[in-house]
């Protein structure tokens, strides 16, 4: 009889999640706790060389965190994957298996902020190189490719801009080179969009964001496909060549599909250190059982915030994949078609100065260098989060001076809509299109 695939909302219940067989606990357990006793000698040596799969101490396992684990690599369609303790931490855990002093990987120059400043700057410290490059334009991402490239990266639906990368032509062009594709989720989560099915080789979540939903719980994590043929594409030495640490062992060839997830813990995390705390492991879990339906609310809180905008005569432009009228919402349909996501940014006339007045003003909106929250929130990312960029670095990543980036929650929309309408008169000086007064009025 073949095994039963499950949906995405039982999933996002259930995956990783087991009665506890001490006690009967339905849900997950804290298990606030550093080590885990051995049965036996023996039975120590065998986890220590990977040769049984256990606990040994929680900076490399915990069953919270493994719980959470589980259930991303379901939600995913992954082999496995590895919780940190930040976003961050998922990028370098990502690509710490891959590189390399003197490697370099490729990027797409519309990337999150803070994401542009650790790959340009921070990763220098390791010996790595980004290459920045327009993912609109593959004839440049084959040029910035040559023999120590390891890795290619990008955004599904990119932070702020809402830009949305055609992932499929990406997948294709990193299987052609033999490079494996990380794609950063995060924006989008695994309801909207599971870029395993487009080519993607690994995905990284910041947790804190819609995963976790609730704005209380830090955290990252890396998923990995299992598909990628390590050793038929013979670039990265940590996969398949013998690692001195466990006595020669070759991951590729020891542990398969899920060697990348192996190196993860037993490598990165080892020696990294950036694990997730068991808390924030189950706050998550507690966020995730809701995440299809919080997500269903946000994208349609989204869109009709976007639509009233774009028709606020205080607004140069919305950019936002779930308007009819954006470049990219061809490609919302056919990557996101539950929606297009909830984090877009607009253009505000009167530029810079008017946009601090915007954000000032607002009420309902949070003013916080977040998004993913239940809550509405709102931020200036020419000030703040991608504020150490060049003016061109910021114009690439969609977060030029006059733009203003909002993370739509689950209120209802029509006070968000009205918050809006009243932070904007106060900016600008301007009242709503009757157009767009009556957007607000629209029923849900």
């Amino acid at each position: 009889m073949a095994e039963r695939t499950y949906g995405f909302d039982t999933l996002q219940i259930h995956a990783g999640a087991r009665p506890d067989p001490a006690t009967g606990a339905r849900q997950t357990p804290i298990y606030q706790n550093t080590a885990y006793v051995f049965r036996d000698a023996d039975h120590a040596a065998a986890l220590f060389n990977l040769q049984e799969v256990g606990y040994i101490y929680s900076r490399l396992t915990n069953p919270t965190v493994s719980a959470l684990q589980e259930r991303v690599a379901a939600l995913e369609g992954g082999v496995g994957a590895v919780a940190c303790a930040s976003g961050h931490a998922a990028q370098i855990m990502a690509l710490f298996p891959l590189m390399g002093p003197g490697a370099n990987f490729v990027a797409s120059n519309r990337l999150y902020g803070g994401t542009i400043t650790q790959f340009s700057q921070t990763f220098k410290r390791f010996g790595w190189e980004c290459r920045f490059v327009d993912f609109e334009d593959t004839s440049a991402i084959r040029k910035a490719i040559d023999a120590n490239t390891k890795a290619i990266f990008c955004e599904s639906i990119a932070n702020p801009g809402g830009y949305i990368t055609d992932l499929e032509k990406i997948g294709k062009l990193a299987e052609k080179e033999k490079l494996p594709l990380i794609v950063d989720n995060t924006s989008a989560s695994p309801f909207l969009c599971r870029p395993f099915e487009w080519g993607a080789t690994q995905v990284v979540h910041s947790t804190t964001k819609y995963l976790s939903g609730n704005g209380t719980s830090m955290g990252g994590i890396v998923v990995d496909s299992g598909k990628f043929d390590w050793i038929g594409a013979g670039k990265h030495p940590s996969m398949i060549e013998p690692e001195p640490a466990y006595h020669g062992l070759k991951f590729a060839e020891t542990f398969g599909p899920l060697a990348y997830t192996f190196h993860g813990i037993a490598i990165g995390l080892r020696d990294i250190g950036a694990c997730q705390s068991p808390m924030n492991a189950f706050q998550t879990l507690l966020g995730i059982e809701t995440l299809s339906l919080r997500m269903a609310k946000h994208c349609e809180n989204a869109k009709r915030v976007a639509e009233f905008l774009a028709g606020h005569p205080a607004v140069e432009y919305v950019s936002y994949a779930g308007l009819d009228t954006s470049p990219y919402a061809l490609r919302a349909r056919k990557y996101t078609p539950k929606g297009a996501g909830a984090i877009f940014t607009f253009g505000v006339k009167g530029g810079y100065e008017s946009c601090l007045k915007l954000v000032d003003a607002v009420e309902i909106f949070s003013h916080v260098a977040n998004l993913g929250d239940s809550r509405s929130l709102i931020i200036h990312s020419a000030s703040t989060t991608h504020r150490q960029l060049t003016p061109e670095q910021q114009a690439a990543a969609g977060a030029g001076p006059e733009v203003v980036r909002l993370s739509i929650g689950i209120e209802d929309a029509a006070d968000l809509i009205a918050d809006l309408e009243q932070a904007l008169d106060k900016a600008c000086g301007t009242a709503a299109k009757p157009a767009a007064k009556a957007a607000k009025k629209k029923k849900k």
